[in-house]
């Protein structure tokens, strides 16, 4: 995968309190955050790259997914975790 070890580690640190904690909800959302970003860097260059594509929609219904368990779940880590990666308040 295009992210290393320590990326990853950083990612889960800042996200999910501990290097170690890959599990949590705002880890997994900033790590698709991340793939996200990258996927769509990649299909800006090649536009008719449809399985990219196809996986880029994937993440994002993952990201959607989880980001409506946490709206339900506890929605002020949901804000923080909205407000920390810059996303859009879709759910309503």
């Amino acid at each position: 995968m295009y992210l290393s070890k320590e990326a990853k580690a950083e990612i889960f640190a800042k996200h999910g309190g501990a290097a170690t904690n890959t599990g949590s909800t705002e880890a997994q959302v900033a790590l698709f955050t991340t793939r996200i970003a990258h996927l769509t860097g990649h299909l800006k260059k090649n536009k008719k790259d449809f399985s990219t594509q196809l996986s880029l929609q994937k993440l994002v219904g993952k990201r959607r997914g989880l980001l409506a368990y946490l709206f339900h779940k506890d929605i002020a880590r949901y804000r923080a975790i909205i407000k920390a990666l810059e996303l859009r308040d879709i759910i309503k």
